[in-house]
């Protein structure tokens, strides 16, 4: 069996005591900075952040004064700076950790730092925070009930075309960040894998003055990327696949028939085949019986 571990309490401050703090930024609007990001830059021991001079203009616009060690912490150097960082959480200071945009350890620099955490028994939290996967997913007008959120899709398109053929039966919405200068192209694979009409949303620049959303199907979406240049940073929210129609005892009862010709019993061959479907077993044997 796993062990289970634990982390309590909410530090937003050094006097918390020691701990590694994921800290969300804004993703494009200032404004939408938390109260206890503040507070965690002003404060925190160390800042961890994936760009320093980002991280030194961002808290320039909150009008905050970072007064502890900044760092460069970034996809690089993650897993190397890891223990210099958790030493500070072990002799009882906090560390924030702080991505240009966003939640880390989402698709940026924080999941092996806060795995290593976790390894050393330390003490880990989230001053949680603006997220565009969340906001684009909000946005999109499709459902939210189950998502899953793929990052980027692969830039050759051989890798991606595959990729995508891998997700074509995925029945929840899916969330993909994307570059412009890709974004025609991946638009127009995931039309030919999931389909001209499928469902999706382009959502860039969320948060920031030219915010748009872009919805319709794929065809239509992969057409309008190509005639026009999409800018900014992007994400792209798909439906799932819709259920597969459900099989009727004439549809599946061939199958059985095939599995007795090759030599099943009638009664293993209607067990196999009911379960795989979920027809009533009484239903598939009697079909069989009179297609004999």
């Amino acid at each position: 069996m796993g062990t289970v571990t634990t982390s309590t309490g909410s530090p937003g401050t050094t006097s918390d005591g020691g701990a590694l703090v994921l800290a969300a930024t804004p993703i494009g609007n200032t404004d939408d900075a938390s109260g206890r990001l503040l507070r965690l830059l002003a404060d925190a021991d160390v800042v961890a952040a994936e760009d320093t001079r980002r991280l030194h203009a961002l808290a320039g616009r909150l009008g905050v004064k970072v007064a502890g060690r900044v760092v460069s912490f970034h996809e690089h150097n993650e897993t190397a700076r890891a223990d210099d960082l958790l030493d500070t959480v072990a002799s009882g200071g906090t560390v924030a950790v702080v991505t240009d945009a966003g939640m880390p350890s989402v698709s940026d620099p924080g999941y092996r730092v806060v795995a290593r955490a976790i390894e050393r028994g330390l003490r880990v939290t989230a001053a949680p925070g603006p997220s565009a996967v969340l906001t684009a997913l909000a946005l999109s007008g499709l459902p939210t009930d189950r998502f899953t959120f793929e990052g980027f899709p692969p830039r050759k398109p051989g890798e991606r075309a595959r990729s995508l053929a891998a997700l074509a039966t995925e029945p929840r919405t899916m969330v993909f960040f994307e570059a412009p200068h890709r974004i025609a192209d991946t638009l127009a694979a995931m039309a030919r894998a999931f389909g001209d009409d499928r469902p999706g949303a382009v959502c860039r620049e969320l948060t920031k003055t030219y915010e748009e959303v872009l919805r319709g199907g794929l065809g239509e979406l992969a057409a309008r990327a190509d005639g026009t240049q999409l800018r900014g940073e992007i994400c792209v929210v798909v439906a799932g696949a819709p259920p597969a129609p459900a099989a009727s005892v004439d549809d599946v009862v061939g199958e059985v028939l095939d599995r007795v010709a090759g030599g099943e019993r009638l009664k293993t061959a209607v067990a196999a085949v009911a379960e795989a479907t979920g027809l009533p077993k009484r239903d598939l044997y009697a079909a069989a019986l009179a297609a004999r």
